[in-house]
């Protein structure tokens, strides 16, 4: 038994390597990609200068954007996560406990019922202001909002069927997975063994997950969202649940931005918030405990043998 503690590796040391597996593969895949790009006389610049055109489709600029986006996720979150798994093959990072089907539907049907709610939250953090003091910093941060804006747009507002699926797949399938591993999968992981109570570890994995987006006007809807992904795993030990709900959400939004594209809409209107009555945002918060409740009896039934969670 003493053995086999020995080899287990302390969590601090586990953070500091995927912190460096982080930097190394991040930096050094795309640079990659830069390469290619020089190669290819593609550049971002090109691609926000250009059109979402379907004569662009095959664009060297465009492929240039979605190599970039797709080697930022795969190099900073999927092969970190899983080049620690292969490191530290004494912990499971990854963990898929068989899971009935009602779990996908429930964690799909969490989302779906607190949309109205994260819609107000949303519409209130967009609209935060900081104290003067601070003014120059609320400055830095609308700044940092309106490039990040601009790249999401020339990404997402497309009326080509061919760019909604590549994006589908860059935009959802590619940060559902990696994403997952990396924050639900290895970090709450490490910060599990390190905090030793699992809502301290959900709350701050949601939001060290919320400021790595570097959106702060979307800030506190994408903590919430880390936070309902957190829960996800524990309740069904299966890192499959909070991916395929990491996905819908993602998917959602992209198929939105095509749509109204389609139509003829721009992609501000894209962001405004509805406003429901104080009914429909009580319902929401209402059906949401309810959903979260069956959730976690379901799977106190479900994991450990009957045995419900730890």
């Amino acid at each position: 038994m003493n053995d086999f503690l020995e080899k287990q590796p302390s969590p601090w040391y586990s953070l500091m390597m995927l912190l460096v597996y982080t930097f190394a593969f991040s930096i050094g895949i795309q640079l990659l990609v830069l390469m290619l790009g020089e190669l290819t006389n593609s550049s971002a610049i090109g691609f926000m200068q250009g059109n979402n055109s379907p004569e662009s489709l095959g664009g060297n600029s465009r492929f240039f954007m979605y190599a970039l986006l797709a080697s930022g996720t795969f190099g900073t979150f999927y092969l970190p996560s899983v080049f620690l798994q292969k490191r530290e093959p004494l912990h499971t990072y990854f963990p898929i406990e068989k899971t009935v089907p009602m779990f996908y539907v429930l964690a799909v049907a969490v989302l779906v019922a607190f949309s109205p709610m994260m819609e107000l939250i949303g519409e209130w953090n967009a609209q935060m202001t900081l104290p003067e003091s601070l003014k120059g910093v609320e400055i830095w941060m609308r700044t940092q909002e309106d490039a990040s804006n601009d790249l999401i747009k020339k990404v997402v507002m497309v009326d080509h069927i061919g760019l909604l699926f590549v994006n589908i797949i860059v935009l959802a399938v590619f940060p559902a997975v990696a994403e997952e591993y990396y924050f639900r999968g290895s970090l709450m992981h490490i910060f599990n063994r390190i905090f030793k109570n699992i809502h301290v570890t959900i709350w701050v994995t949601a939001i060290i997950f919320s400021a790595i987006h570097v959106q702060f006007f979307g800030f506190f809807p994408r903590v919430i969202l880390g936070a309902f992904f957190g829960y996800m795993l524990i309740w069904t030990n299966n890192i499959w649940v909070p991916i395929l709900a990491h996905f819908v959400n993602n998917a959602i939004v992209t198929v939105l931005a095509f749509y109204y594209t389609t139509q003829g809409k721009t992609f501000e209107e894209l962001q405004t918030f509805d406003s429901y009555s104080i009914f429909v945002y009580l319902g929401s918060f209402m059906l949401t405990a309810v959903i979260a409740v069956l959730f976690y009896k379901k799977s106190k039934s479900n994991i450990n043998n009957g045995e419900g969670l730890d």
